[in-house]
């Protein structure tokens, strides 16, 4: 069993649960295998127990290690294995959770099953309480799936393309419209109905890299998921061109692209701005070399410098250097009569006064001008 645990543990870091970059000092598999520390919306690192029911699979995805057409030694797990491991993780403290993923060696209804299962003998025969994120298979049933929502806390299914086109160069074993979308669809419709079926709600992931699908695309379809299926996050793995898969070969895309993905996505879902504001070259892709904010602001430079002492709260979080904590404190100390004169009066409000500098003015004053 611990060479399985070894095997699958290593094998689920592709999924993602948590919002920052991959970082493989995250895996502790050289010393326990399977535990990964995710890291919230609140910066507090949550251990998990992370870990693939089975590394078998009928799905042909070119960008996976588990395709399909890949002969390498094929391993699983059965529900009371991986119960019992996930225990014995949490009794002695190594995890907080579980995050639990499979391959899908024939239907998805047995596989998910299987996972089902887990969840259940945790909540049911050993009154497990804590955190629980399952991955639901493409085509999972609906009545499979609400089985899962009833004892999960997240639940998520993989996109992988932000288009039918591309999605389609990735896998011809899976449908982009009935097996991803309609999913997400059911699960929102469920949640909708019944907010205990999966409380924290679905996340989504989306391969960066390995289609030709730009920057803009994905975040348009990212958009969309929030407006339209009420996701609560969405996760951008960077494409790797791993051995023995078909896409070997493949470029890889630049290291930091994922990165700027997820800055402007924080833009979108959390700061307010509208997609339009971002800015894409000709290809539809964003700069990597420049945070999307500062790019934003740089191509409306009509509207900065803002004055600290009267921008409201929104322009102030158009202001490079200003977050939405720091934008918070200025507004509300002008509220109890503060006038703001001195760089580093913002400073010590949390203001990264370098990258603000060229784009505010203090009592009138501009503070710099841009270095172009």
């Amino acid at each position: 069993m611990a060479k399985k645990l070894e095997v699958l543990g290593e094998a689920a870091k592709y999924d993602r649960c948590n919002y920052s970059n991959f970082n493989v000092d995250n895996f502790l598999s050289e010393k326990i295998p399977g535990i990964y520390n995710a890291t919230g919306g609140n910066g507090c690192t949550v251990p998990l127990f992370k870990v693939l029911m089975t590394n078998k699979c009928s799905n042909d995805c070119r960008y996976c290690i588990n395709h399909n057409k890949h002969k390498f030694d094929r391993v699983e797990f059965s529900p009371e294995e991986v119960t019992s491991i996930f225990l014995d993780y949490y009794n002695n403290r190594y995890v907080e959770g579980l995050f639990l993923t499979s391959g899908m060696p024939g239907d998805a209804e047995s596989s998910m099953e299987d996972m089902v299962e887990v969840a259940r003998k945790l909540r049911m025969e050993h009154g497990y309480k804590g955190y629980i994120h399952l991955k639901i298979l493409p085509g999972t049933s609906y009545d499979l799936l609400k089985r899962a929502m009833t004892l999960a806390d997240r639940v998520s299914i993989n996109m992988e393309a932000a288009t039918p086109d591309s999605f389609e160069e990735l896998s011809s074993t899976k449908n982009y419209q009935t097996d991803i979308i309609r999913r997400m669809k059911w699960i929102k419709r469920l949640n909708d109905r019944n907010r205990d079926l999966a409380p924290s709600g679905q996340t989504t992931q989306f391969i960066v890299g390995a289609t030709s699908e730009t920057d803009e695309e994905i975040l348009k379809r990212v958009e969309w998921l929030y407006k339209k299926i009420g996701i609560k996050r969405s996760y951008f793995s960077q494409f790797h061109a791993l051995k023995d898969t078909p896409m070997e070969k493949h470029e890889e895309p630049h290291p930091k692209r994922t990165s700027r993905l997820y800055q402007a996505d924080h833009l979108v879902n959390s700061y307010g701005f509208k997609l339009e504001e971002l800015v894409f070259e000709d290809g539809g892709n964003m700069q990597v070399d420049k945070d999307p904010k500062y790019c934003a602001a740089l191509s409306n430079m009509d509207k900065f410098p803002v004055e600290v002492n009267e921008a409201s709260y929104r322009e102030l979080l158009r202001v490079p250097g200003v977050g939405k904590l720091s934008a918070r404190r200025i507004v509300e100390l002008r509220k109890r009569g503060v006038r703001f004169s001195r760089l580093n009066e913002l400073k010590e409000l949390g203001v990264v006064v370098n990258r603000a500098e060229p784009f505010i003015k203090l009592q009138r004053s501009y503070q710099t001008t841009l270095g172009f």
